[in-house]
């Protein structure tokens, strides 16, 4: 695994996959509250090499093999993501007009980047976005919390992907569950948004309802797609495997003739 040197600390990360010159910007892939580089499994040199492209996988501070947290995560902790360490990493690994894809913690990063950066991008993947602290997903981050403590099968299976899971657990948890999360929204920041995007989300996904896919549907500026896969997982590139690819694929392969 790789590192990278940046101002809070060293990020772990890796390269996947080679570029065809036809093909749009770098992939940059932003995973969930609790993943990692090794979480993603080979979905992204999947998807990297169905479209011809290079792809940078990373994990987070505090999370796989990168660096501890330098501080405490606050109700800003997505926002600090976007606006501070995202753009040095981007900008030490020399990445440019970028297509983002993130999941879930990731795709909300991604959301709030570009709308910061909103010419600096070539298109946007989100899957399972957050853009409001909706009950639903409150009360799954509670479970997960609780079912942490509680399931040693649980605790092992995320000790296999991090240093420390249980600080990434605790961390996490903690700042999703805080008083002053419930007002977080961030759907008001997005006109600004242009670039193309690609909307994925189960249809019965346990931690956040479609209200985020219309709320980002109604307040982008540029062109949206937008699919809903059977299911009630919270990672449709797994659990609906073959149908987000294909769907990521025809995606990113149409930034090329536009």
């Amino acid at each position: 695994m790789n590192r990278v040197a940046l101002a809070a600390g060293q990020i772990e990360y890796e390269w996947v996959g080679e570029a065809r010159d036809t093909a749009p910007g770098t992939l940059v892939f932003l995973h969930d509250g609790l993943g990692s580089v090794a979480m993603w499994g080979k979905f992204p040199r999947v998807l990297a090499a169905a479209v011809g492209r290079r792809a940078l996988v990373y994990s987070r501070f505090g999370y796989g093999g990168s660096a501890p947290l330098p501080r405490p995560r606050t109700e800003r902790f997505m926002h600090d993501e976007a606006l501070r360490v995202l753009p040095e990493l981007l900008d030490r690994l020399d990445v440019r007009a970028p297509v983002l894809v993130g999941q879930s913690d990731g795709a909300s990063i991604a959301l709030i980047y570009a709308s910061a950066h909103p010419a600096s991008l070539s298109g946007l993947i989100l899957e399972a976005p957050h853009v409001f602290a909706e009950r639903l997903t409150l009360d799954a981050v509670g479970s997960i919390r609780a079912r942490f403590q509680e399931d040693a099968a649980f605790r092992q299976k995320f000790g296999r992907y991090h240093a420390d899971a249980a600080r990434v657990v605790h961390e996490w948890t903690t700042a999703w569950l805080a008083p002053a999360f419930r007002s977080w929204n961030i759907a008001d920041g997005l006109a600004t948004l242009t670039c193309p995007v690609l909307l994925v989300q189960a249809e019965r996904d346990p931690c956040g309802s479609l209200e985020h896919l219309d709320r980002i549907e109604r307040a982008v500026g540029g062109p949206v797609w937008r699919v809903v896969v059977p299911g009630n997982g919270h990672a449709p590139h797994r659990d609906c495997r073959a149908r987000v690819l294909r769907e990521m694929t025809r995606f990113i392969t149409a930034l090329v003739i536009t």
